[in-house]
C-alpha cells in the first residue's frame, strides 16, 4: 500500500496529500516523514498550484502520531535524529509557498497534531480531536509542538493541554483559534476545497509573499519582521499582478491574475 497519496485533477490548481495507513490510524513512519518532506518541497516549486489540502484516509484519524514501534529502543542520538526528521517535515509544510490546508478528519494526536499545526489553515470535522500526549510516554513533543501550539493558543493554554494530557474537541479547538472552521464529516473535504478555491482567486505572488511575511516574520523580532514585510510589499510592485490588481480596482472590474 502506498502510504502517502498525492492526488490532482487535470487542469486543477489544487493538490491533495493524503496519509494512507488507516490500519495504523495513519501513524507516521520514518519513510512517511521523509516522503512528506520531499512532497512539500516539490509542491513549493510548483508555480501552477494555488493550494494544497493535507488529510488522512478514513474517518477515525487524521494522524495518530509517530509509530511508537519506531521509537522503542532509540538512544539519545537516534532520538535527536528522529526529532530533527519530524521537525524538517513540519518545516517543509510551514514554509511551503502554497497555502496548506489541513482537513482534520479525526484524531490528530502527537506528531499528527504537530503536522496540523504546521499547516497554514485548519478545517476540522465535528469528531476531530487534537492532543499532544507525549508526556504520558515520559517524553515531550518533538516535531515542533511545544513551539507551535504555544504560539497558536498562548503559553498557559498550551502548557495546560500538554502537562495534563488533554484532548481538545473540534469545538474547543475552534474557540481557542486552533482551527478556522468546524463542519460535519461529510462536508470536510468540500469545505476545504471551497476555502482553497477562494484563495485561488487571489494573486499567486501576493499569496506567497503573505505566507513568507507571516511564517518567517513570526520567527523574527518585531523590527526585523516589519522590515521583511516592507521588502516583500515593495517587491510586489514590480509584478504585473500588482498593476492588474490596482487597475482592476480603479476600473471597478474583477482582476485577472497570472502569477507574473
Amino acid at each position: 500500500m502506498v502510504e502517502i497519496v498525492v492526488e490532482e485533477r487535470r487542469g486543477d490548481a489544487l493538490a491533495r496529500v493524503r496519509l494512507n495507513r488507516p490500519g495504523k490510524r495513519n501513524a507516521l513512519t520514518r519513510a512517511m516523514l521523509e516522503r512528506l518532506t520531499e512532497i512539500f518541497r516539490e509542491l513549493n516549486r510548483r508555480a501552477d498550484l494555488r493550494a494544497v489540502i493535507l488529510t488522512g484516509t478514513g474517518d477515525e484519524a487524521f494522524c495518530a502520531g509517530t509509530d511508537i514501534a519506531e521509537l522503542d529502543g532509540l538512544d539519545e542520538a537516534g532520538a535527536l535524529a528522529a526529532a530533527q526528521r519530524g521537525q524538517g517535515t513540519c518545516e517543509a509544510i510551514e514554509l511551503c509557498g502554497v497555502p496548506v490546508i489541513a482537513a482534520v478528519n479525526g484524531a490528530a494526536a502527537g506528531g499528527g497534531c504537530e503536522l496540523a499545526l504546521a499547516c497554514h489553515l485548519r478545517v476540522a470535522s465535528t469528531h476531530a480531536t487534537f492532543s499532544l500526549p507525549e508526556l504520558k510516554l515520559g517524553l515531550i513533543p518533538g516535531y515542533g509542538g511545544t513551539q507551535r501550539l504555544a504560539r497558536a493558543v498562548g503559553h498557559g493554554r498550551a502548557l495546560a493541554a500538554m502537562l495534563a494530557g488533554e484532548t481538545l474537541t473540534a469545538d474547543e479547538a475552534l474557540r481557542l483559534g486552533l482551527v478556522n472552521r468546524v463542519v460535519a464529516p461529510e462536508e470536510l473535504l468540500p469545505e476545504a476545497e471551497e476555502l482553497a478555491d477562494t484563495i485561488a482567486q487571489l494573486a499567486p505572488l501576493a499569496i506567497r509573499a503573505c505566507l513568507a511575511a507571516v511564517t518567517r516574520g513570526s520567527r523574527l523580532p518585531l523590527e526585523e519582521g516589519l522590515q521583511l514585510e516592507a521588502e516583500l510589499f515593495a517587491r510586489l510592485f514590480s509584478t504585473a499582478d500588482a498593476r492588474e490588481g490596482t487597475r482592476a480596482f480603479l476600473e471597478k472590474r474583477a482582476p485577472l491574475f497570472k502569477g507574473k
